[in-house]
């Protein structure tokens, strides 16, 4: 990912003059708003879709209310309703209308008996009004990928900024970028399953490898986090629940019970072919693999639900290893750093029994693999489905 941020030697600049201004009488703050993507958009170059991915056009027809989305106005108007009726006010939502959010360990997902197809142009349209431009957007997938962003809250909110805000906005920087993938699935009984996905880089300094050159700085991934998921999810539940928002109003994660202990992976050997088993219902581990894809970096081409097969390919090795090299680091040993995995695979997921399923890494045609790409794969799962 090419950097078009500001040089660090800049912002180094600007902060000095800032403390020259503040000396250490005046203590931070962030703002209340968790999530502010929008302020950040400007400094965010757009990225190009690639040519294989379809853009679906804008329809004003299934358009949601503008205004910043907040889960702590449904909390307000709640504890207020519950006060009038003597009810202990709930913490945060569970369910909204004719939404609810369902959670597994640590997987958060949101269920509606809507349609996907009723429901793709509200989706879209909530991530373009939290400041995201779509770099993926394929609606035959059930896939959206945003921009990478600076959430702008997470910048400290003291006298100066408030005093010559414009000034140091402009010149100030978080030194991370987030980006997030939703992931929506069209249930059993036809309604929807939505499944979004943090990914994060933070900007580092790399010393120079010349002596007397001075060193830069470089964007690394950092690790995902699930509460910015949650903080996600929440807004996406109050937002499309039908509840009028108040804008500005601070947003919390939903609390949500946890529904079974996380499940259980291992590699298998001696298999035909890479395999691992997880100790858990095929149903949810249908769910939770595909949470393991969407972290690992794969691309789902295909779902066949009632089959319990993923067709996956792999992102350009190379791209790859410049924004995500965490993922690529796990997946390859120091060994096999000149050998990437590429090409399709076929993820076959099969009962073993009412609480045990296992994971089975197969060729495109359908054939046994059991080569060391597939085993690296199916170690990589195995790691993301414990």
């Amino acid at each position: 990912m090419t950097s078009t941020f500001l040089p660090t030697a800049t912002r180094a600049a600007v902060a000095a003059f800032v403390l020259s201004l503040t000396g250490c009488s005046l203590l931070d703050t962030t703002s209340d708003d968790a999530l502010q993507y929008q302020a950040g958009a400007r400094k965010v170059p757009t990225l190009v879709i690639p040519p294989d991915l379809s853009g679906i056009a804008p329809d004003g027809r299934y358009q949601t209310q503008s205004g910043s989305v907040s889960a702590a106005a449904l909390k307000q108007q709640q504890a207020a309703s519950q006060a009038a009726a003597g009810a202990p006010a709930a913490i945060s939502p569970i369910a909204q209308g004719d939404w609810r959010l369902e959670r597994q360990g640590q997987a958060r997902w949101l269920v509606s008996p809507r349609s996907p197809e009723s429901l793709w142009p509200q989706l879209r349209q909530f991530w373009l009004d939290l400041g995201f431009t779509l770099e993926v957007e394929d609606q035959t997938t059930g896939v959206i990928q945003t921009n990478w962003a600076e959430n702008r809250a997470k910048l400290p909110n003291n006298f100066i900024r408030q005093t010559i805000g414009g000034l140091i906005d402009t010149l100030s920087d978080t030194g991370e970028r987030d980006r997030y993938r939703m992931r929506i699935e069209r249930t059993a009984q036809g309604g929807t399953e939505v499944y979004v996905t943090h990914h994060g880089l933070q900007e580092v300094y790399r010393e120079a490898q010349v002596q007397g050159q001075t060193g830069d700085t470089t964007w690394t991934v950092r690790p995902r986090d699930p509460q910015m998921e949650a903080e996600v999810l929440t807004r996406m539940l109050v937002r499309l629940g039908g509840v009028p928002l108040q804008a500005g109003a601070p947003t919390s994660p939903a609390r949500v019970p946890e529904v079974v202990v996380p499940a259980r992976a291992r590699t298998l050997a001696n298999q035909e072919t890479a395999t691992v088993q997880v100790d858990d219902t095929l149903e949810r581990t249908w769910r939770r693999l595909g949470l393991a894809l969407d972290r690992g970096g794969f691309t789902v081409e295909e779902r066949q639900r009632s089959n319990a097969v993923y067709t996956v390919r792999y992102i350009d090795p190379k791209e790859a290893a410049k924004t995500e090299r965490g993922f690529w680091a796990r997946l390859f040993s120091s060994e096999a750093e000149n050998t990437p995995i590429v090409g399709h695979y076929r993820i076959q997921i099969g009962a073993e029994g009412e609480r045990v399923s296992r994971v089975r890494i197969l060729t495109p045609q359908g054939a046994p693999d059991n080569s060391a790409n597939a085993q690296r794969i199916a170690t990589l799962l195995a790691d993301e489905l414990k």
